[in-house]
């Protein structure tokens, strides 16, 4: 490989890695807004594209497109980890977020059910599959991007903001629901108001994309990529030489995933079917948790930083295994919305010690040169098969009756993660960034 391929990357200032961090979580911030968008207001298109007057029924063809979604994911992070280790991060980022912006705008005007027939939702199965492949592609990217970045003794923290810009695109989505929820009736929310944030989404995706063109590539991936001895075979051959990494990653996101899912898309849903909350009671709840979560991540990720990745995760696995079913059923039997949001921020705290780091201890598992591969795919076969599952599943014991079903199988999944979180080394000392 050529030693002039990329320019030499001029070291790393305090100020030059804070501009490169924020500039790269802005864009995440944009991609999971426009992700998490579907889901919360999923409530009120529903209906648009699925007529059936079961309310259930609705929720449950509208999360079988959000699972469809997850299907696309390890397609997106094997397609865009493959590019990310070839051609940079900086420029699998900026792939990813145009596919959002594409997928949102044709959610946005995509016509309903009642005047395209059954064209409306298979669009919207188009919209989610271009949606699938961005966000399959920005985990592991962006992942390689923050922790490759980071410092050696601040990473764990620099890493947390993945998670603190996923949660405020969530966050933001929220925000959007709350505020037209108060500005426009039920009727408005479901005959047109649920397509403004889409649109929103589409704009923001367009800023993203103008501010991830000003970031600067990785250090680390410029060495390599100039490197004279380079590895030229097949990255994903290169990958399946390292089993145990790739089943580190597999089994420390089971649990996590299916648990953020759980407490945090699915929430909402369950405090409006099961704890029979008004739909604008949940988004308040919801909203709050999320907020206290955000704040959790970089303490979580600093503290890791001085204890190591392993004790943080242990935290979570233990009360994850402990604490799924009775959270869950403590929930489905509250009327309060402050009970509510108490027993939501408990799992926030737990969940934590999993969202704040995990990112990291992917990264610090690869070496440069599929180690966005290597973060990506493996994460989102996981998580298509569980995390994108969770509400679907979630929903059918629901209608078969045995809704306290899905509290023990988030449970042993949580427990499988724990074991790995026993087994495997601190990564915090057995870093491969930097060292290849």
């Amino acid at each position: 490989m050529s030693s002039t391929l990329y320019p030499p990357s001029a070291p790393k200032t305090t100020g030059s890695r804070l501009r490169s961090i924020i500039s790269g979580s802005i864009g995440n911030l944009v991609e999971w807004y426009d992700w998490y968008v579907y889901s919360a207001f999923a409530l009120y298109f529903a209906p648009v594209f699925f007529p059936t007057t079961d309310p259930t029924a609705q929720l449950l063809s509208s999360a079988a497109i959000f699972a469809v979604g997850f299907l696309m994911r390890p397609l997106g992070g094997w397609l865009m980890g493959l590019y990310a280790d070839r051609a940079g991060r900086k420029a699998a980022l900026l792939a990813s977020v145009l596919l959002m912006c594409g997928g949102s705008l044709l959610i946005a005007i995509t016509p309903g059910y009642d005047r395209i027939g059954v064209l409306a939702p298979a669009l919207l199965v188009v919209a989610r599959l271009l949606q699938g492949l961005s966000v399959g592609g920005e985990y592991g990217t962006s992942a390689t991007y923050l922790s490759e970045m980071a410092d050696a003794r601040h990473r764990g923290f620099y890493s947390s903001f993945q998670y603190v810009t996923l949660l405020a695109g969530q966050l933001l989505a929220l925000l959007v629901q709350l505020g037209l929820q108060q500005f426009l009736t039920p009727a408005e929310m479901q005959s047109w108001g649920w397509r403004v944030p889409f649109v929103i989404g589409a704009v923001a995706a367009v800023v993203a994309l103008y501010l991830r063109r000003q970031m600067e590539e990785t250090q680390e991936f410029v060495k390599h990529a100039n490197a004279a001895d380079a590895p030229q075979e097949s990255r994903l051959r290169t990958l399946l030489r390292h089993p145990r990494e790739v089943l580190t990653v597999v089994g420390m996101t089971l649990g996590g995933t299916l648990a953020f899912y759980t407490f945090t898309t699915y929430a909402q849903k369950f405090l409006v079917n099961t704890a029979h909350f008004s739909r604008e009671q949940s988004t308040l709840v919801s909203f709050g948790a999320l907020a206290v979560a955000l704040v959790l991540q970089p303490l979580m990720g600093a503290l890791s930083d001085r204890v190591g990745r392993r004790p943080v995760l242990l935290f979570f696995g233990v009360g994850a295994t402990l604490g799924t079913v009775p959270l869950l059923t403590a929930l489905s039997h509250t009327s309060s919305t402050w009970a509510a949001f108490g027993l939501l921020v408990l799992a926030m705290v737990v969940l934590s010690g999993y969202t704040s780091i995990n990112a990291v201890v992917k990264a610090e598992l690869f070496p440069t040169h599929i180690r966005a591969l290597g973060v990506g795919l493996p994460y989102a076969l996981t998580l298509a098969i569980f995390g994108g599952s969770a509400e679907y599943v979630a929903l059918q014991v629901k209608s078969l009756g045995m809704e306290s079903a899905y509290y023990w199988y988030v449970t042993l999944c949580a427990a499988i993660s724990l074991l790995v979180y026993w087994r495997m080394a601190d990564t915090k000392h057995t870093s491969r960034i930097g060292k290849d």
